[in-house]
This record gives C-alpha cells, structure tokens and sequence, in this order.
C-alpha cells in the first residue's frame, strides 16, 4: 500500500510539472528589441541623404514582420521592417551620434532602444558599415541610486556568462553642484561570492579631460567632478573593468558605458554675418523675398533650445511707412510689405532684427540688414530652381479660414507671369481642397482644421509655367507640410481594471504589478510624457499607504509592512495618468491588489496576450487545464495514501 502511495505520488507531481512546463513554454515571448543598445559602424563623418545605416530588430511575439518605429531624431527614419534610412545629411562632428527608436507592442506599451551612429577608421574594421547589439539590462536598486549590474543566474558559479550589461545614460550640462555628484553605480553579480574592485577608462577618465569621471573602486559608484558642456563634448564613451579584489582571476569582460550630456539653453543665436546687404527693385511686388538673414544656435539643433524665429524691431527711416518690410519668423527671410519704393527719396533701409530660440521666447541677438533700393530689374540676382520655404502647421487650428502658410516662387517670375498650382494629398488627392493655392500669387493656404493623430505630414507637389507662354516651366517640386502637435488627447489606461497579486510575507519595495497607460499625442513632445500617480486606497488600513507607485513607469510596489491576508484580503488603488509630466490632461484608472498566502503570487496567467491568440487555441488552453486537474483529483480520490 504504501510503495501505491509513492507512485502515484510520483505521477501527480509528474503531472503537475508538466503542465507547468507545457505552460511556461506557451508563456514565454517578451516583446521587445532584441538589444538596450545598437550601434551602426560607418567609415566616414558626413553621411548622405538616402543612406541606410542598418536594422532594428523588434519581437512583437505574434508573429508580425512590421512594426511602428518612430526615432527621437526626426534626420533619421525607420521603416516598419525597422531599416534605418537618413533623411537628411548628418555630419558626427564628434565621430558618434546616439539617439533614441521607439516601437510599440500590441499591448500599447511603449520599448525603446538607443541607437549609436559612429564611425571607424579602416584599420579597425576593413569591412562595410556594421551592426553590434549590446545586451538587454537588468537594472536593480534597493535605494534611490541607479545600479548597473550582471543579469542574474539560478545556476550560481556555473552559470553561462553574458559579459556587462550598461544602458546609456543622461547627464544635464552646468550643474552648479557641489561636486562630485553620483551618476551611476556599477556593480558585478560576482560580489555576492567575493569582494570585487571597480575602475573606469576611457574619454573623460584616463583619457582627455581626465578625472572628469572617478569611481569609489569598493563600491563601483560613478561621479562626475565638475561641470560638463554638450557644445564642447556631446557624449563620453567609458569602459568599465571589474575583478575580483583578492581574487584577480575572477573578472568581468570589459564593457562600454555612454555617457549623454542632456543640453540646457546656454547659448544664444548668432548671426552668420552681420549687417547683410541686400537690394530690391523699386518696383517689385508685395510679398517678394528678396533677402535671408540666418542666424545659428550652438545648443542642441533637435530640442526647442536651437529652435529661432525672426523679427523685425526697427525700420530707418520710418518712410513712407514704418512697415515697409516683413520678416518670415521662421526662415529669416525680408520681403516686401507696402507699396511706395522710391530710390531717389529713400534709396537705403537699415532694418534691426532679433533672432530668439525657444520658439521667440529665449535667448536672442540683435542683427542688421542694409537694404538698397534699385533700379526695376536690377536686384533679380540669378539664382536656380525653386524658392520653396518649408513650413509647419498646428493641428486644431480655429481659424478663420483659410489661412495663408506659404508662397512659392519662380525666378522665371522675373521674364513673365508665372501661374502655380499644387498636386497631391491634401490638394487632387484625399482629403481632397485641404490645401489651395492662388494661382498668380504662389500663396498657399490650408482651408480646414488638421489632426496630427489622423495624418501627421502631408506631400504636395509644386508646379509653375508661364501664364502666357506654357513653354516656360520649372520642374515639379516636392512640399512637406508637418502638422505640430497639440495637447488634444489624454492617457489611456491599456486595460481597467488591472489585476495583480502581491504575497503577505513580501518585502519591502518589492514591485508586483504594472499598470501602464498610452497618449496618442506626439510622443517625442511632453504631450505623451506620461507620469502616474496613487490617489486612493480602500480600504485604509493598517495604513493608507501600502504601496506606492513608479511616477515615470506605472510600477506597483509594496510601501509598508503589514499586509495581512486574513483581515484585508483585497485591496482598490485608484491611480491616475496625466501627460505633460503629469501636469496635464489626465485619466484615473483602477488597481485590484489581492494578498495571498507567501509565494502564491507567482500565479501563471493566460496574458499571452488573450486579444492576440485565436479563441480556439485559448479555449483548448483552458480545456489541458481542467483535464489535468480532473485526472490528479481522480488519484487522489481512489485510496488512503
């Protein structure tokens, strides 16, 4: 009786492994990019229009082959098989550029992976342009501080090593201190079995600007020793060493660590020459630009802080009009705004004008443009092709409509009557009449509201042709219209309500849950810059803070001892999503918390996703299940053990 006992004793463990396993094996895709870092190699600084850097690879785990990337940096572009293609010219002034890829999963949720640009020398590598993936983190911390450590094994000194695993980080320009400040901490799973030492190299450590950066070599803490600026040096590249400190034999593969120094607005434009000198004829039309007056920003080109507009402030003299001229606030281009030219009363105008970044609203220079009238005629300078300045428009706009955005021109404009007309979408194509164009001016203008979450750009195409001699004509030219974002949509919950376990005995920061929520806003704005927050807990008790939530990731952790499965076996938080750093438009959303006994909330659950497998693969799920269980119930039913 007792060996019946063993056996079947046997089988029902048997059988309960498998199932778990046969479970596990269904459950086991996580979608995501294959890397936290990618780096394509080229072999020169200035990379061309059109060229193709490489892939980047992202598991969506149901079996799609494209996906919607988007990069941080609008000069490159990933196509939906994640190829990345320049959209422009791009020089790496500093040999390297990294920048951010997002993608989402069939859940909503958001994955990111930073992308490094850099370039080598043909000694290093004598093939073509290259890719290299750095390990996916595994970033741990029992306080506040950022940890950098090894991925973790069950398996201890026989586990499979998988060399350093480093995601790049971010340090803001001009901190004022005191220093040294603490970035980072490094740290090997090697020291749960033996004291390890820490050091650093590279640029900013033992290479130029030395002791930029120092590491405590007992505690792998990283500092940085003074003030750092983004427009002399945009990023470091590190290498951090690890071995054991009585042990030398026991050490970690050297790895690279990026440091990102974040820009402030700490420059102000500057005018590329100063004063310009320009001519117009006396007769010209209103709204010829005959004239640009640029300025630079050495701040980062991709952020609001090198984002400049135009104004005129000062006309000399003031006759026949004090506003004879005009100024394109986004180009820098002057061009003619009253009639009343006349070069033998007024033949010179001396206009100031300011360049300011954030948009207007920052830091500004004061410029001149000297401006001579002549002669019908004289001033048509011979220049080539068209004179198509690029614009944007923001969405929701009230009007009254149309208004007008743009004019384009022809230099053929000076021989003969040119007449314009616009093709594509938005004009003969759908959403057909959105944008006109008149067709004797070159004035475009947008007739109706536009949504940036329905079409964020549009593509026309320009043409012109002489109005009395069709032989004369330009070559068609391409128009981007962006539509700017506005902050016309909240957060989304992904689900409501969320549900999760959390076991009674658990310690303290122990994180169990997610809840997660998305912003069709344009996610490279603060628009979908989501932060989430706790704002009820039911019931109160032992305390009204149990847990507490990540701002930044929706994560759920335990906050306080307490939990008692017996007295308050559930519990309701109420948590809220709100863009714009979480001082925007919002929503509320519910977590239903459940305690159980230690350990039980390694629960197995069907969230492969549920909205992703075919209803009859999840219903022959559920039936292995049942199956299963009625076959252990049936042994343990039949004799005493």
């Amino acid at each position: 009786m007792e060996t019946m006992g063993i056996v079947r004793l046997g089988v029902v463990i048997f059988l309960c492994k498998a199932f778990v396993c046969g479970f596990a094996e269904e459950s086991s895709c996580t979608p995501g990019f294959e890397s936290e870092l990618l780096v394509f190699k080229v072999h020169r600084d200035d990379l061309h229009q059109g060229k193709q850097l490489g892939r980047v690879n992202f598991n969506t785990c149901d079996g799609r082959t494209r996906t919607l990337f988007q990069s941080a940096d609008k000069r490159f572009y990933v196509n939906t098989d994640g190829t990345v293609t320049l959209k422009r010219q791009v020089t790496l002034h500093e040999g390297h550029k990294v920048f951010s890829v997002h993608a989402w999963d069939s859940s909503g949720k958001k994955h990111t992976v930073s992308v490094r640009v850099e370039r080598v020398h043909h000694h290093e590598d004598h093939h073509m342009d290259t890719t290299t993936t750095v390990s996916s983190p595994q970033m741990e911390s029992a306080s506040d501080d950022l940890v950098l450590t090894f991925p973790k094994s069950s398996t201890g000194l026989r586990r499979a090593k998988r060399g350093w695993v480093i995601p790049p980080f971010s340090v803001l320009e001009n901190s004022r201190g005191p220093f040294p400040i603490k970035l980072v901490q490094i740290k090997s799973d090697y020291s749960k079995e033996t004291r390890m030492q820490y050091k650093i190299t590279g640029e900013g450590a033992d290479l130029d600007p030395k002791g930029t950066f120092i590491i405590d070599k007992h505690s792998g803490f990283v500092f940085v020793t003074r003030p750092l600026d983004r427009e002399t040096k945009a990023s470091y590249m590190l290498v951090a060493h690890a071995s054991g400190a009585d042990e030398p034999s026991i050490a970690e593969s050297p790895i690279e660590i990026i440091v990102n120094v974040m820009d402030a607005n700490d420059n102000p434009p500057v005018f590329t020459q100063n004063p310009f000198n320009g001519e117009v004829p006396k007769a010209v039309k209103i709204g010829l630009e005959f004239m640009t007056v640029p300025a630079t920003d050495a701040d980062d080109p991709d952020t609001y802080n090198a984002d400049l507009r135009y104004s005129i402030i000062k006309q000399e003299p003031e006759l026949p009009n004090p506003n004879m001229f005009q100024i394109n606030s986004f180009t820098g281009g002057i061009s003619v705004n009253s009639e009343g030219l006349d070069k033998e009363k007024w033949p010179k105008y001396t206009l100031t004008v300011v360049a300011a970044d954030l948009e207007g609203k920052g830091l500004s220079t004061t410029g001149t443009a000297v401006i001579t009238v002549t002669d019908s005629g004289k001033s048509q300078k011979i220049t080539a092709g068209w004179i198509i300045p690029p614009f944007s428009v923001l969405e929701n706009s009230r009007g009254p409509f149309p208004i007008k955005l743009a004019q384009i021109k022809s230099d053929y404009s000076r021989e003969t009557q040119m007449q314009f007309k616009i093709t594509g979408e938005g004009a003969d194509m759908d959403p057909k009449g959105t944008f006109i164009i008149d067709k004797f001016s070159g004035f475009v203008s947008v007739t109706r509201p536009l949504d940036r979450e329905t079409k964020a750009s549009y593509r026309l195409v320009a043409h012109a042709s002489g109005a009395d001699v069709p032989s004369i004509a330009e070559c068609p030219m391409e128009i981007i219209v962006n539509v700017m974002d506005a902050n016309d949509n909240p957060p989304v919950f992904t689900q409501n309500p969320f549900n999760g376990e959390v076991p009674k005995a658990v310690k303290i920061g122990h994180e169990f849950m997610t809840v997660t929520a998305t912003d069709t806003d344009d996610p490279d704005t603060y628009n979908a810059d989501l932060r989430y927050s706790i704002i009820k807990q039911e019931p109160e008790l032992p305390n009204p803070n149990m847990f507490q939530i990540n701002s930044v990731t929706g994560g759920i952790s335990v906050n306080s001892e307490g939990l008692d499965k017996e007295k308050w076996p559930k519990y309701t938080v109420t948590v809220v999503a709100a863009d714009l750093e979480g001082k925007g438009l919002s929503t509320t959303g519910t977590a239903v918390i459940t305690v159980t006994d230690s350990g039980k909330s390694q629960k197995i659950t069907f969230k492969v996703a549920n909205e992703n497998l075919p209803m009859s693969k999840m219903a022959n799920t559920q039936l292995s299940f049942f199956l299963w269980m009625m076959v252990i119930l049936q042994l343990l039913a039949q004799e005493p053990w």
